[in-house]
C-alpha cells in the first residue's frame, strides 16, 4: 500500500499521546460484538457463518450482532442464521434512521427470509420474527458493555460506521453513568473494521461513503485501536464459487448458499473483505496478512482515507502478500464448508 509502512512484528505494543498503551488485538477467547450491514455483500454472510464455527470451536464469545443496514429482512436474516446454526439466543441489535442501502445490491437477506419449501412452509423454518421488538444497537452496545470487564471487548464492524459512532456520542442512561467515549474506551481493547482503500489506486470505498462524516468521527475521535482491513486486501482473497458448488453437499438447503447464488450470477468469485477483518480479531497470524506501522487514518470529504505513520498513533492497516493470500483463502473455505455441529436439521 502507497501510503502504509508495513512490518513483520505483530504484537506491538506503543503508546498514544495521552501514554495509553495500545494492546494486542489477540486474546484466548475475544469477546466479539459483529456490526454489519448484512445484505448488502454475501461476503457478510460468509464472515457471519465463521463466527458459527468459531462459537462451535470455543474459540470466541459473541456477545452480539447487530446490523447497520437499514433493513428489517437483514435483522431477520441474521435471526434466521442464529436459529439455523444453534445459537438462538444470540441478542441482534437494528440501526434506525440509518444509511440509505436497499437499492445497492439484490437483496439475498429479504430472498432467504422469504424462500418456501415445497408446501409452501418456510424453507428455513423458525419462529414468527418481531422486527418491532429489536433493540436498536446504541441501547444494545451500552447495555452489554457495562457489564463486561474493562478492555475485553473486540468489535468487529464490517459494515457503515452509523451505529458505533452513535454509540462513542451516546450520553449516560440506565444502563451506564459512562459517556460514549469513557465506556468505549474503558471496555474494548480494538476495533477491527472493513473500510477504506490505501492501494496505488485509492478508490472512495463503500463502507465509507455510506457515512462519511461517521467514518471521518470514528478515524479521529474513536478511543482504542483500530485495525482497518481495507478494499486492497479483500481483493486479494476471491472466496470460489466452486466451494459454494461442491463444499455443501451434506444440507439439501443452506441459508449462505442460497444467499451467494441469489446474490449474483452464478458462478462467480467473491472478494472476502468482511472475513479478513474477523480473522483478523480472532486469529492474529502473520501467516495470514501483514499489520503497517501504528499511525493516523483521515478520511476525506469525498470519502478517500488515508494513512500516516506515527509512533504515536493508534491506528494501522492490513496487507496481504501472494503466500499470505492463499493461506486465508484455505482457511476460509475450510472454516465455511465444515458442517457445524449444532445446527437445526430441518431435511425429512
Amino acid at each position: 500500500m502507497k501510503n502504509c509502512l508495513f512490518a513483520s512484528l505483530l504484537f506491538i505494543l506503543a503508546c498514544n499521546p495521552a501514554g495509553r498503551k495500545v494492546q494486542d488485538a489477540v486474546t484466548a477467547v475475544p469477546h466479539i460484538i459483529f456490526e454489519t450491514d448484512i445484505g448488502n455483500d454475501v461476503d457478510d454472510a460468509l464472515a457471519l457463518d465463521m463466527i458459527y464455527k468459531y462459537l462451535d470451536e470455543g474459540k470466541v464469545n459473541l456477545l452480539a450482532i447487530c446490523s447497520n443496514k437499514e433493513s428489517p429482512y437483514s435483522t431477520e436474516y441474521i435471526d434466521l442464521m442464529n436459529r439455523w446454526y444453534g445459537y438462538p439466543d444470540i441478542p441482534v441489535g437494528k440501526v434506525v434512521n440509518g444509511a440509505d442501502s436497499e437499492g445497492n445490491a439484490r437483496k439475498y437477506a429479504d430472498h432467504v427470509c422469504l424462500m418456501k419449501d415445497e408446501q409452501g412452509g418456510r424453507l428455513f423454518p423458525r419462529p414468527a420474527f418481531d422486527y418491532e421488538a429489536l433493540p436498536e444497537a446504541v441501547s444494545l452496545y451500552r447495555k452489554i458493555l457495562s457489564v463486561q470487564p474493562d478492555s475485553s471487548v473486540t468489535i468487529v464492524s464490517v459494515g457503515f460506521s452509523t451505529n458505533i459512532v452513535r454509540l462513542l456520542q451516546s450520553l449516560p442512561d440506565n444502563h451506564s453513568d459512562l459517556s460514549g467515549k469513557e465506556l468505549i474506551a474503558r471496555k474494548v481493547k480494538l476495533l477491527s473494521v472493513m473500510a477504506g482503500s490505501f492501494g496505488e489506486k485509492r478508490i472512495a470505498e463503500y463502507n465509507v461513503v455510506k457515512d462519511i462524516p461517521a467514518a471521518q468521527i470514528l478515524a479521529e475521535d474513536w478511543p482504542t485501536p483500530i485495525v482497518y482491513t481495507p478494499f486492497e486486501a479483500g481483493m486479494a482473497v476471491l472466496y470460489p464459487a466452486s466451494a459454494i458448488e461442491n463444499g455443501f453437499a451434506w444440507t439439501t438447503h443452506h441459508p449462505v448458499v442460497e444467499a451467494y447464488k441469489y446474490y449474483l450470477d452464478m458462478p462467480y468469485d467473491r472478494p472476502s473483505w468482511d472475513m479478513i477483518a474477523l480473522l483478523y480479531a480472532v486469529e492474529n497470524s502473520p501467516e495470514y496478512f501483514t499489520q503497517s506501522s501504528w499511525g493516523n487514518i483521515s478520511v476525506d470529504d469525498q470519502g478517500f482515507t488515508s494513512f500516516t505513520p506515527d509512533e504515536n498513533g493508534d491506528r494501522a492497516c492490513l496487507e496481504l502478500n501472494a503466500e499470505q493470500a492463499a493461506k486465508t483463502l484455505s482457511r476460509f473455505v475450510e472454516l465455511t464448508t465444515r458442517q457445524p455441529k449444532n445446527r437445526l436439521v430441518y431435511e425429512k
